[in-house]
């Protein structure tokens, strides 16, 4: 891809992930963790100049998994909670 082409955003609900690490356990270690917060897709790695590893990960921001969910739904405000428009 050319830098000055814009990069194609994910689709609405995902995030695109790099992790950039010195060696290849390091950037999966990091991948398993996310895999932990979030449902997501497989990993596609590249080797980086120097030896270290480009590790790319599409995440669903949408679909929380397993011990993310308490500490993401507790995180974000409760929707409707704010004033209302005819207050000041």
């Amino acid at each position: 891809m050319d830098r000055n082409e814009p990069e194609a955003l994910p689709p609405a609900g995902y995030a695109e992930v790099r992790i950039v690490a010195a060696s290849p356990d390091a950037a999966r270690m990091v991948a398993d963790i996310l895999r932990h917060c979030f449902a997501g897709g497989e990993q596609r790695s590249y080797p980086t100049p120097g030896g270290g590893t480009r590790l790319h990960l599409t995440v669903d921001t949408a679909h929380p998994a397993g011990p993310a969910r308490s500490w993401l739904s507790t995180s974000r405000p409760p929707s409707g909670t704010g004033p209302h428009a005819e207050e000041p």
